[in-house]
């Protein structure tokens, strides 16, 4: 009788990518697949931008590929927002020095099987979200979903845990042409023709949040059927112009959270007719702009205890003090991934409900950085008002660990209580992309946390962002422009 031959190694295995709960996870996720008859699993991840891909496999497949992996092109990690390649991938090294990276060779999507959801809105269909290596093992340096993971196991280190509530403002619009002509299909495209479902100004209303009701309500509906932490729906102040707030979160879930809100908004509306949009300042008439507000705040892992609270004198403990210090001090080159568009700047205006410079303030709206609480109190925290909805959640999070926690190192106070906050002696926020990317460069906490090697690549996509909007005629000016419509409202 010949010998039994063994099963050959998956990429899983061979690499020892897996924990023991991701392995008990993924039995459960293939057998999920077959009980519930799924068709079609999606394999996708978060690119550099925050924006998901993927590949869709038949279900007879999908179970295997959750240890054999599922291979994507490597020229996906050098596009840009226009989804052109910002690198030369073809020369040696691929334009980043990296043998993996030359010539447009593969990487590999690993699921994470705690990630697996059913989609509502697409039927008979899972999804998984998926972590990339290169086709040797290594982990691709680019993943922002890795930059975060590394940047918690720093603060994990620091004896900490990271707790996080998403505050998210975007526009809902009905798509009146959607532009498929052959002569619109420009690259990047021409964006939708749109029309409003309700005409703004009456913040908070009843009847204005009831004329958004019938455009929400399935994206309401497919948000608790993923099981995200739905608190709240409400009107903003502009036109189609409102927001979904979420509970907070423990560590990696809250930027998986905001991943799967924006993809799961945006394909649900698309299907009904709408169109939903992250983007910060669309190029519209009367339009607004949106934010996005991150609430944050520590966890001492030894007691389990709100770091921030541990002062029954002071709304924040010296540890909170100091992560506020480290937060305002690296504000301006923070901004480089908390917004990270070209049309995120337009939103930093003087007394408005958005920051134009770094401060500090109790409970204060005008404010970059919101203090809640009561001293005592176990749920304070502080609100992070300068992000745009566009930003990709795990740089936008990463940028406030390493922030904060150099703070901490260097017990950083963040000074006085900015009660007139745009009058405040403070540093101001950067008033463009290109300015935010000149103090990312040179701030060496940034750099260090997020690595050399990332930094200096995402400088560089940004930077043919830049130099694609400046030779298409694109200027720095108050209101947006027709490229950053073209370039952002389909995209985010």
């Amino acid at each position: 009788m010949p010998p039994r031959r063994s099963s050959p190694q998956t990429f899983v295995d061979r690499h020892q990518l897996w924990t023991d709960e991701q392995a008990k996870a993924g039995a459960a996720v293939a057998a999920a697949i077959k009980q519930r008859k799924l068709e079609l699993v999606r394999f996708s991840f978060a690119d550099q931008h925050g924006v998901l891909r993927g590949k869709t496999l038949v279900a007879s497949e999908a179970a295997a590929a959750l240890k054999s992996g599922v291979t994507m092109t490597t020229t996906l990690l050098a596009k840009d927002t226009a989804h052109k390649t910002a690198f030369p991938v073809f020369t040696a090294g691929g334009g980043f020095n990296m043998g993996e990276m030359e010539g447009g060779a593969d990487f590999v999507m690993v699921a994470d099987p705690a990630t697996f959801r059913v989609l509502p809105w697409a039927p008979n269909t899972g999804w998984l979200l998926c972590d990339i290596y290169f086709t040797n093992g290594r982990p691709v340096p680019f993943s922002s979903r890795r930059i975060l993971r590394d940047a918690l196991a720093s603060l994990g280190a620091a004896g900490f845990d990271y707790l996080a509530g998403l505050e998210v403002e975007f526009h809902i619009f009905k798509i009146e042409n959607a532009r498929l002509a052959p002569e619109d299909s420009t690259w990047p495209p021409a964006p939708p023709d749109v029309s409003l479902l309700a005409p703004g100004y009456q913040y908070l209303t009843e009847s204005r949040l009831d004329q958004l009701d019938a455009a929400l309500e399935p994206i309401r509906r497919g948000v608790q059927a993923l099981e995200m932490p739905l608190r709240s729906i409400e009107l903003e102040l502009g036109p189609s112009q409102c927001e979904f707030t979420f509970r907070t979160q423990v560590g990696l879930s809250a930027a998986d959270t905001m991943i799967l809100f924006r993809s799961a908004a945006k394909q649900i509306a698309r299907r009904q007719g709408y169109i939903v949009s992250f983007m910060c300042r669309p190029a519209l008439p009367n339009a607004m702009s949106s934010g996005w507000h991150l609430h944050q705040s520590l966890i001492e892992k030894k007691r389990s205890v709100n770091a921030f609270a541990l002062n029954d004198r002071d709304v924040l403990s010296t540890v909170g003090r100091y992560f506020l210090g480290g937060l305002l001090a690296h504000a301006r080159s923070a901004a480089a991934f908390t917004t990270p568009t070209i049309n995120g700047y337009k939103r930093y205006r003087a007394y408005s409900l958005a920051p134009d410079r770094a401060t500090w303030g109790r409970d204060n709206r005008g404010v970059m950085m919101r203090v809640l609480g009561q001293p005592g109190d176990p749920s304070t925290h502080l609100e992070n008002r300068v992000g745009e909805p566009a930003a990709n959640p795990y740089l936008y999070m990463a940028s406030q660990i390493y922030a904060g926690l150099d703070g901490i190192a260097r017990r950083l106070e963040p000074g006085p209580s900015a009660d007139t906050p745009y009058e405040a002696q403070a540093a101001l926020l950067p008033k463009t992309l290109s300015e935010a990317l000149t103090a990312l460069t040179a701030d060496d906490a940034l750099r260090g946390g997020f690595g050399k090697t990332f930094v200096d690549y995402y400088v560089h996509l940004k930077n043919a962002e830049l130099a694609r909007f400046k030779a298409e005629g694109g200027k720095d000016q108050p209101e947006p422009t027709a490229w950053e419509q073209r370039e952002y409202f389909d995209l985010f």
